[in-house]
Formats: C-alpha cells, structure tokens, sequence
C-alpha cells in the first residue's frame, strides 16, 4: 500500500568526486543506510503523532458541533443537513494543513432523488460525500435509531432505518414521502459491495443493490475513489496526498438488473483502479468482466 512508502528518500551512496572516482567502502554504506532508515521512521513517527492529534479534535467537534447544531435541528431539518455539513466539511478542512491530506472531487454532483452507488474504502469516503451532496442520506440500520446522537441526527437528514427482511417496505413509504411533498428529494448513499474494501482487494457486488435500484425507479450514480490509499481502515495513521472521490456518468432508471449490475461495477472498479493508479497504488485490479457482480 503507497501511504506504508517512506515519506523521505534517500538516494544510494554514490562515488565522491576527487577521489579517484571509488565508491563509498562498506562502512560508509551501511552508514548511509542506517541513516536513511532512521529519518524513514522518524518521518513515520510524526505523521502518526499528526494523525492520532487530527482524529481526537475531529471527534472533538463532532460532539461539539452536534450540540451546537441541536436547537436549530430540533425546529427545522435545514439544521440538521447545516450540522452534518459544517462537520464534514471541517474535517477536509483540518485534514489538509494538519496531515497534508488534500482532498478533489471530480464529476458533476447530483441533486434531486438519485441513488447513489459509491465504493467504500474508509470512513473519510463518506465525509467528502456527504460534504458535497445536498441531501444526502443513508439506509441505516434499526439499531442505530438508539444511538443517542447520532441516530437522531441520521432520522432528521432522513436516513432509512430498516429492519432486517423489512428492506422493500420502508424503502416504498421513503419514496411516497418525497412523492407526496412530505419530504424533500435526496440522495440515496448505498455500498455494492456491502462493506469498506480496502486498495487491491476483490470483493463481489451484492445483487440487492440492483433490487433496490428496480424498486426505487430512479436514475444511479456510481461514484469511484482513491481515499483507502491515504486512509487506511482501522488505523491511526494517514499518509499525505490527494484523496480523489470522482462522480461517474449515470445510469438511467429500468435496466435490466444483469444490465445494471455490469455496468455498475464495471464503473465503479475500472475508475477506482484508475484512480488509485494515479495515486501511486503499485498493484491496482484490473476491471472485472462482465458478470462478475451477478454472484450474490
């Protein structure tokens, strides 16, 4: 993975001029190597110490934020959509001048009712996502309505709270609502592939999401990314760099679901790998064959 690459580069020891053009002898290498190793690790060190300072003030102010945004949200879901937004959107801010972690978003954002079909690689895929998209929202799990922040904040955005085998039903009610003027039009954030998969590794797109795409009736937008290369799952650490998250051409309403599923992952993959390509990523997949999505 490029954010394990070293964050110094030291060329190998080359011939000293003025002395009879000789290389270095075996002691001044191993000199040379012992110091390049060193300053790797110290360059380590400290963007893991930047990392660990970065990720306590954004949880920080995610509970900050959260309280100062409550009376607002309470009267009005604008405070709400304000709340997630600021957070999100301080995160890419501190991110860049405290870890030199940049992040570009590429393609035309979609409004109105859309799905969208993103590839998830870490928790900060989601925060350029919901940073960008006007209303974006979530099928979340029944258990997290129980969550004492953060499952209220979900139900004012207008995130789907489902039971398991209850999927179809609740999906039906969310598009009469908005059908009905009873809530406003938003964009529907699902992960294909069920779960973060990280850079390199090969997991199968689940069929459920052409399900849903045939009971909602709308247009998809696959959105592929980068973000995993920097932003590792489960660790501390962020590398420095760009996290490109790109907006794909859509997909229209009505295909066939083998149809759909193809081209959904055949998008989504092939953009990933080109974008982890230009990442520096040493080893990206290649984009899967037709077919490869109906698995499940």
């Amino acid at each position: 993975m490029c954010c394990s690459k070293p964050l110094i580069r030291f060329q190998e020891p080359v011939a000293a001029e003025g002395h009879g053009g000789g290389a270095l002898d075996g002691g001044e290498t191993v000199g040379y190597r012992r110091h390049a190793r060193g300053a790797r690790l110290m360059g380590y060190a400290w963007q893991w110490l930047r990392s660990l300072v970065f990720a306590g003030q954004a949880y920080a102010m995610m509970g900050l934020m959260a309280i100062f945004f409550t009376p607002w949200a309470m009267l009005d879901r604008r405070g709400a959509f304000a709340a997630v937004h600021t957070w999100c959107r301080w995160v890419r801010w501190t991110a860049r001048w405290m870890i030199g972690l940049h992040s570009e978003v590429r393609g035309a954002v979609p409004t109105g009712e859309v799905m969208i079909a993103a590839k998830h690689q870490s928790f900060f895929d989601i925060i350029i996502l919901v940073s960008e998209l006007p209303r974006p929202k979530f099928i979340m799990k029944q258990e997290l309505n129980r969550a004492p922040i953060l499952g209220w904040y979900a139900r004012r955005i207008g995130c789907v709270p489902v039971d398991r085998g209850r999927r179809g039903r609740a999906i039906k009610d969310m598009l009469a609502r908005v059908a009905s003027g009873q809530q406003e039009p938003g964009q529907l954030i699902i992960y294909p592939q069920g779960t973060r998969v990280a850079p390199g590794a090969a997991k199968e797109y689940k069929v459920g999401t052409g399900v849903l795409y045939q009971e909602m009736g709308v247009t998809c937008v696959p959105v592929a990314c980068n973000v995993g290369v920097f932003w590792p799952r489960r660790q501390i650490y962020r590398a420095p760099g760009t996290a490109v998250l790109e907006f794909m051409d859509p997909i229209p309403p009505n295909l066939p679901l083998r149809d759909f599923m193809t081209r959904l992952e055949e998008e989504i993959e092939g953009g990933s790998n080109r974008l982890m390509a230009e990442a520096g990523f040493a080893a990206p997949l290649p984009a899967p064959g037709p077919g490869t999505g109906r698995n499940r």
